[in-house]
């Protein structure tokens, strides 16, 4: 996720300050790290797989590991035999700490930046290799302080034009199907000034794409009323870093919850145009009694509104939602309101999921009733419709000219990407790697699936 690629630009900001380099083979590297997703059940396999082959190395040449992330209870239990580290995000200006109580001295001696206060080390011995672990137990009485140590470490980006900005960690909402509560916490947002200062540094900087980063984005500043902005008016500041600066870029959020989206959010993304006419909008299910056994405290008719408000406020906005497939108890009758409203709704993307009971969530204690070749029959009518829905929507652009952010060179393709405002990939029929990371003006001239196809006219005069 993309709160996982922020995550790990922080990360790597801590590891150049130890001293460390960074190495793109496995095989040479003496420091190995995962930055684990407990959403899917399938991702924590991939972490054990992983560690499995790096602990098979260790017979041969020195290795350290360490796991942090989003991390369940149970999996981080295990996780304590499996690597030498094990810690949260949170934790992260303490790592250096960690690797010296471990006994290895950093090749530079250099210090990153520590909450001396928020963290205890202790030592966890008799691994199964017979090492010793060395984990963290949080001995602050205050998350936010906390949550601040970690946001005051620098990101390092990975990319030259677009960032992530983390604005809010952990949830309240306790969605029955989410893991999110127990491995991130409950909801902390970071200060305003903080955040105002580090997207004002990257459009100075010439970064076109910026995402503000949550769990529940827009619930931003609920926990600190009268304290700090509230989510509409962190985006009308941005709005004005935009119209002072006058560069070009794109400011996106995700994700929001439908319960805390209002008028007064889409009102400010239409006044400003640097404010990307993109909406990622969860809908999980169409159907009222679904989502009340997902608790996600909000009607099929509630989220309905906020799509007509959207139509009408940003009428060339995109819609991407996300949506889950055969969870507990899911009828016949139920995903037939969950196709209709998806057909309603006339969604421009959606990340499908087959459920997954994931240890910790309320639903894990259910009964996972609905079967596998059920909830990938389901799958796949949502994703036709989909598909059918995005050909008809998107027909209407080719012929236009509008503005693409150039992302990659695609050598399947052969051809240059890029992404319309509305995150709408297109394949544009053009080679020259100098097109990477601007602005660029394009025809558009095919539309198949859910992507385009285009022809660059001229590249943008601000890049």
């Amino acid at each position: 996720c993309q709160m996982n690629k922020s995550d790990s630009e922080r990360v790597r900001t801590v590891l150049d300050r130890m001293g460390y380099g960074w190495t793109d083979s496995e095989e040479e590297a003496d420091l190995l790290g995962v930055l684990a997703c407990s959403v899917r059940e399938k991702a924590i396999h991939r972490v054990y797989t992983r560690i499995h082959k790096w602990n098979q190395w260790k017979n041969r040449r020195n290795v350290l590991t360490f796991v942090s992330g989003c991390v369940l209870p149970a999996d981080k239990i295990k996780f304590l035999k499996l690597f030498d580290f094990v810690f949260t995000m949170n934790e992260l200006p303490n790592f250096p700490d960690m690797v010296r109580q471990y006994g290895v001295v950093s090749s530079d001696g250099t210090d990153p930046v520590r909450d001396d206060a928020a963290s205890d080390m202790t030592v966890v011995p008799d691994s199964k290799d017979g090492s010793s672990l060395i984990s963290i137990e949080s001995i602050s009485t205050n998350r936010r302080a906390v949550m601040d140590g970690l946001w005051r470490v620098p990101a390092t980006p990975n990319s030259e034009f677009e960032a992530f900005v983390p604005i809010q960690n952990g949830c309240d909402k306790f969605c029955t199907f989410c893991a999110v509560p127990y491995t991130r916490g409950r909801e902390v947002s970071r200060p305003s000034g903080d955040i105002l200062t580090e997207v004002d540094s990257l459009v100075s900087r010439g970064y076109k794409s910026i995402t503000l980063l949550g769990q529940n984005v827009n619930s931003y500043g609920l926990d600190k009323p009268g304290v700090e902005l509230s989510f509409a008016n962190l985006l009308q500041h941005i709005g004005e870093i935009g119209s002072r600066q006058q560069k070009p870029f794109w400011l996106y959020f995700t994700s929001p919850h439908p319960r805390d989206m209002g008028d007064e959010v889409l009102g400010v993304i239409s006044r400003y145009s640097c404010l990307g006419n993109w909406i990622h909008l969860p809908l999980q299910s169409g159907d009222d009694r679904v989502l009340r056994r997902m608790n996600r405290q909000h009607s099929v008719a509630q989220y309905a509104k906020i799509v007509r408000d959207i139509r009408t406020l940003l009428p060339e906005a995109t819609l991407f939602t996300d949506v889950i497939v055969g969870f507990t108890g899911e009828t016949d009758a139920e995903f037939e309101n969950t196709r209709r409203a998806f057909e309603e709704f006339g969604y421009d993307m959606a990340y499908i999921a087959l459920y997954s009971p994931r240890p910790g969530a309320a639903s894990s204690r259910w009964a996972d009733d609905v079967p596998l070749s059920t909830k990938r029959e389901r799958f796949h009518i949502l994703n036709d419709l989909l598909e059918k829905h995005a050909i008809r929507s998107h027909q209407h652009l080719v012929g236009r000219t509008t503005s693409v952010l150039v992302t990659h060179y695609d050598a399947k393709n052969d051809a240059l990407m890029g992404q319309t405002e509305g995150k709408l990939k297109i394949r544009l029929d053009a080679r020259d790697s100098s097109h990477i990371g601007s602005f660029v003006d394009v025809t558009v001239t095919s539309t198949a699936g859910l992507a385009l196809g285009g022809e660059i006219t001229l590249q943008a005069l601000a890049t």
